[in-house]
């Protein structure tokens, strides 16, 4: 960490005007981006980034600048232009300002990873590096002939985290991520489909020992083979029944955002207001867990500094929580759950969900599928929108097959789920005991950070499948 900053100092200056609350976040990121295409290395970036932002809140309001010019004048300068923003907006009153009998940590607390790095990607050469690339590029290219195009994308982040507010925190800690995708396109005559297949984690190198990047190219480009000899998907109301395998789209995306508490407080959610209501079915508990080793979204702590917990949004149908960070938490007058997050030191925290899942239920997978006499079973989700307002969303699937008489059947093609989140989240009338976990990049307010989402399998008893084909009655 840059032990001549001078924290203390900062917010001090930044205080000077008035504020209810001031933080520093200095960040130092090291990364790699490798990208295979065309059957190339068409990418290879690896850099250093360096920088500090700064945030005063006052009545409500948000007043923030950054910089990577780190010296102290040039911190004293940053923390006075917002402190005089500050002072243009309240009026002329002042209060609030640090204690100054309040004593400043003699040194940060340090939290490390939620799981030990076994392999620091930044102790790996980049030739280890490019050739996990090339040995998934080259499995997928030889797979088969319909095979035409494959990109293969490698990523690290290492940053190094130092977090310090006017409460006395001073919090220390390093955050390690990789992620790993292979996308594959296959096309016979003018039909082309897409299979693709991501691995990533809190974690170093070892992900390729739980995961190789053979068995992720082979997964992407046999995806894409199989829908490209499916049938198109029937169209019209029917069962589906939710892998867990699926990944946790539904849940992210349908249900997550919508618990976000700024967009609650806004009124742009569905489930504003409705703490302590009955949202779901009864066999729906929900939670938000960044404590969960190694998964993508997890940290020890968030980018307010605040120590990760679970937190339970949804216990047995009822709404118990919103995803707050301190903000949010102070217009409530609760306490932040730990999901402050920003993508980087130049863009202020807002609530984000972390590893986001439907806990497990009581019934064997198989027998959820065997109540199905006609349906889809969805093995893998794509795409998909949603309006946190009123819930409705549309979600492909990537990968999906017919149910019939409850047995898995052909494979399908072109299916699109047409739902309400909380209407779909009331109408679950079974729930697995088993639990799978998909990962991704949220995007929120311009800014992507990274998650993870899982679920058990789930059976919707009915729900409009776009499609092809008429669904036969």
């Amino acid at each position: 960490m840059i032990k001549h900053i001078p924290f203390e100092k900062i917010l001090k200056e930044a205080l000077r005007e008035g504020g209810e609350f001031a933080d520093i976040l200095f960040e130092q990121t090291y990364s790699v981006a490798i990208v295979c295409e065309e059957d190339r290395i068409e990418k290879m970036i690896s850099g250093q980034d360096m920088g500090l932002g700064l945030r005063v809140l006052y009545d409500g309001r948000t007043f923030y600048s950054f910089t990577n010019r780190l010296g102290e004048e040039d911190l004293l300068q940053l923390a006075g232009v917002v402190s005089r923003a500050v002072k243009e907006d309240r009026g002329g009153k002042i209060f609030n300002l640090i204690d100054p009998s309040r004593a400043f940590p003699p040194s940060p607390s340090v939290h490390p990873p939620r799981a030990p790095i076994e392999k620091h990607p930044k102790s790996i050469p980049i030739g280890d590096k490019v050739s996990m690339v090339n040995r998934a590029n080259e499995v997928a290219r030889k797979l088969d002939p319909r095979i035409r195009q494959v990109k293969v994308l490698y990523r690290d982040v290492s940053q190094s985290v130092s977090i310090t507010n006017s409460e006395g925190l001073w919090i220390e800690g390093e955050k390690v991520g990789m992620v790993f995708s292979v996308q594959v396109v296959s096309s016979k005559e003018e039909n082309m489909q897409t299979g693709y297949e991501p691995i990533g984690g809190t974690m170093g190198f070892e992900l390729f020992e739980l995961c190789p990047p053979e068995r992720v190219a082979e997964i992407a480009a046999r995806r894409s083979l199989l829908m490209l000899s499916a049938r198109k998907a029937p169209m019209g109301k029917m069962t589906v029944v939710l892998s867990s395998d699926a990944g946790g789209t539904m849940i992210h995306e349908a249900v997550g955002h919508g618990l976000e508490a700024d967009l609650a407080q806004q009124g742009l959610s569905v489930y504003s207001g409705k703490i302590g209501e009955k949202v779901a079915s009864s066999l729906i508990t929900v939670v938000d867990d960044p404590t969960i080793p190694q998964k993508r979204g997890s940290y020890a702590f968030d980018d307010e500094g605040v120590v990760s917990q679970k937190t339970t949004l949804v216990e047995k149908g009822i709404l118990k929580s919103y995803l707050y960070d301190r903000l949010s938490a102070f217009k409530d007058g609760v306490s932040s759950t730990g999901n402050g997050r920003r993508e980087s030191y130049q863009i202020k925290p807002i609530p984000r969900m972390s590893n986001t899942l439907i806990l497990p239920g009581q019934t064997k997978p198989e027998e959820i599928i065997r109540s199905v006499d006609r349906g889809l079973f969805v093995k893998k989700m794509g795409g998909g929108q949603v309006n946190t307002v009123n819930g409705d969303f549309v979600f492909e699937v990537s990968e999906g097959y017919l149910i019939e008489k409850g047995s898995i059947g052909e494979p399908v093609c072109g299916a699109i789920l047409i739902g309400n989140g909380p209407q779909v989240l009331k109408e679950i009338d079974m729930v697995g005991d088993d639990l799978g976990f998909g990962i991704g990049t949220c995007g929120k307010d311009g800014q992507g950070v990274p998650v993870a989402d899982a679920q058990p399998t789930l059976r919707i008893p009915e729900i409009v499948v776009g499609g092809r084909e008429e669904a036969p009655k």
